[in-house]
């Protein structure tokens, strides 16, 4: 009897057994035969995935398929992980509430400033060009926003500074507290700004006009706080105005201040004591060696220990603790050495000039001379003498090894008392200055950029420091956050334990990955930067159908993040304010 029809299906049939639910699929078609509908198996399907399984079903039911490539298009593509890093880290910290407590356009342009100056820092004109080249200017709705627009919010940031570093001191500082002070310059392109004035340039950039500008920080580095001044504004003219902001608009009367031996002078701390306040500095050279030739500091006494304290009469009331580094002395011996053996034999070539008559002036061999020593900063070393036609130098090997003495030894200078503060705490703090200095590299250089400003107005040139220091703010937690992902160093804790004096050591697990340039699971170790760059490789795709008119509908695609991303995003997920 002839078989009729044909179709063909798949059959899942499941049954138990000591307790464990087994499947199988069947490949059956069905056929007749006279009046007799039957099936026959054709194939057994049950060792395929279940997805293979299921796309075979539906297109045994005539459903039709084709390769995404042909059925959709992508119409564009913008990087979006860097900027949802930095996106999370802001929601974490409050950053918008932070700026202002009602969503506003002003307070959306300076988000988008904020994390503009830390993805990819450059001008305000830029800024509005190379933000369509990411999603961040539709994800906080600027798409449309021009430079004026951007000067706008900058000048509403400004007028807003007072209580965003209010609501920061509020969050990091507190009674009591070490408060972390340091002041520094960036140049500008143009003269035209009212700060803008020649001073001590910190960039290296002689004959350039410049700002200066005052960070306070707590003692881990978390910025809170940031004053603007004219270019020759000297740091210890600069501490008090920040100190009495503090006391006066911020609400904090008891806090010790930490500044280095320049920041904090006679004179500042005269005003320190005046309102009640304490502060940790060092003492500057000359007087550490006025302490030895006094007899007051015993140089005999660091055979023994590397830390002690004394007491001067022209220091009353306050403590100083003497130490000495032998890693640091030797590396000062090796410099003054260096310095010297270079100074000498430029001082050579100019001898030889005048011998052989191409100087001969007692003027011109003077101007030789002093562009020599002034090059290489030790002319206090040299004994030169200079006439018509004749030039002869020396070394003063007397004065060079009573420097040498000295070499490797500081002297910690604090008001706060032995029973609030250890020596070595004393000494451990002060040397948390170098978290400020860490600060200023990041606004500075590579990061964010601060540096040159070119900016007239001087509210703008406020405004734009202000700004980068809220970028550093956000950044400064998203490192905190990645230090498991980049080549820091995660056991902070050390630093208050380790020995104060000696010099500052990885720990094991930082020092091999800075060895081996790889995390514990062999995952690349990271720099803040790279890490970044990493994130900015999960894009977000438009899509549409296949075809569609340039007005058909469209949807989004994110690529899908590796482990790596993914680990980066989380650990921003845990940041606290």
């Amino acid at each position: 009897m002839a078989r009729r029809g044909g179709a063909v299906h798949v059959v899942t049939t499941k049954r138990e057994y000591k307790g464990k639910t087994y499947s199988s699929h069947l490949l059956r078609r069905s056929y007749r035969e006279g009046d007799k509908v039957k099936n026959e198996t054709v194939g057994n399907l049950s060792h395929l995935p279940d997805r293979v399984i299921e796309i075979i079903r539906q297109s045994l039911k005539g459903q039709a398929f084709s390769p995404a490539a042909e059925a959709f298009e992508i119409t564009a593509s913008a990087p979006h992980g860097h900027i949802q890093a930095v996106r999370t880290a802001m929601h974490h910290l409050g950053f918008e509430d932070l700026l202002a407590s009602r969503p506003c356009a002003e307070r959306a342009l300076v988000v988008a400033m904020v994390a503009a100056r830390i993805v990819a820092p450059q001008t305000k004109l830029a800024t509005t060009r190379w933000w369509h080249t990411s999603t961040l200017a539709e994800d906080l709705g600027v798409a449309a926003a021009n430079e004026d627009d951007l000067y706008a919010a900058m000048d509403w940031l400004l007028e807003r500074q007072e209580a965003i570093e209010k609501k920061l001191v509020a969050r990091h500082l507190h009674e009591d507290s070490l408060v972390l002070y340091d002041l520094s310059s960036s140049y500008f392109e143009g003269d035209k700004c009212p700060l803008a004035k020649l001073g001590h340039n910190r960039d290296g950039k002689k004959g350039k006009l410049q700002v200066n500008y005052g960070l306070v920080t707590d003692s881990r580095g978390c910025p809170a706080a940031i004053s603007v001044f004219e270019g020759n504004t000297s740091d210890s003219v600069a501490l008090m105005p920040q100190v009495r902001k503090l006391q006066e608009k911020y609400g904090l009367k008891h806090v010790a201040a930490v500044g280095d031996r320049g920041m904090i002078s006679t004179k500042t701390i005269k005003g320190l004591k005046a309102d009640g306040l304490a502060w940790i500095t060092a003492l500057k050279s000359a007087q550490i060696r006025e302490l030895v030739d006094g007899g007051h500091l015993q140089l005999g006494l660091f055979d023994e220990r590397s830390l002690f304290e004394i007491a001067h009469p022209d220091f009353p009331g306050e403590r100083l603790v003497a130490c000495r580094n032998p890693e640091l002395a030797k590396l000062r011996a090796g410099k003054r050495q260096s310095l010297l053996a270079a100074t000498a034999k430029e001082l050579e070539k100019v001898k030889g000039m005048v011998e052989h008559g191409k100087l001969r002036a007692q003027g011109e061999i003077g101007v030789r001379v002093g562009r020599v020593v002034n090059k290489y900063k030790v002319a206090k070393h040299f004994a030169l003498d200079i006439s018509e036609g004749t030039f002869t130098y020396s070394v003063l090997d007397d004065q060079v090894a009573a420097e040498a003495k000295l070499d490797g030894i500081y002297v910690i200078r604090t008001s706060i008392a032995k029973k609030r503060m250890t020596a070595e705490d004393a000494v451990r703090n002060y040397k948390l200055l170098s978290n400020v200095e860490r600060a200023f590299r990041s606004m500075k250089t590579i990061d964010l950029k601060v540096r040159p400003i070119h900016h007239r107005l001087e509210d703008r040139v406020r405004s734009h420091i202000f700004l980068c220091m809220l970028a550093y703010y956000v950044e400064w937690h998203m490192r905190e956050a990645w230090r498991p992902l980049l080549f820091a160093d995660e056991d902070q804790a050390a630093k208050k334990t380790r020995d104060p004096v000696a010099p500052a050591k990885r720990s094991d697990e930082a020092a091999l990955k800075a060895a081996s340039h790889e995390l514990p699971d062999g995952s690349p170790a990271h720099s803040f930067r790279s890490l970044l760059d990493v994130l900015a490789t999960i894009v977000r795709n438009t899509c549409r159908a296949q075809g569609s008119d340039d007005d058909s509908p469209t949807f989004a695609v994110v690529t899908t993040p590796n482990a790596t991303q993914r680990r980066a995003i989380s650990l921003l997920e845990a940041i606290a304010p």
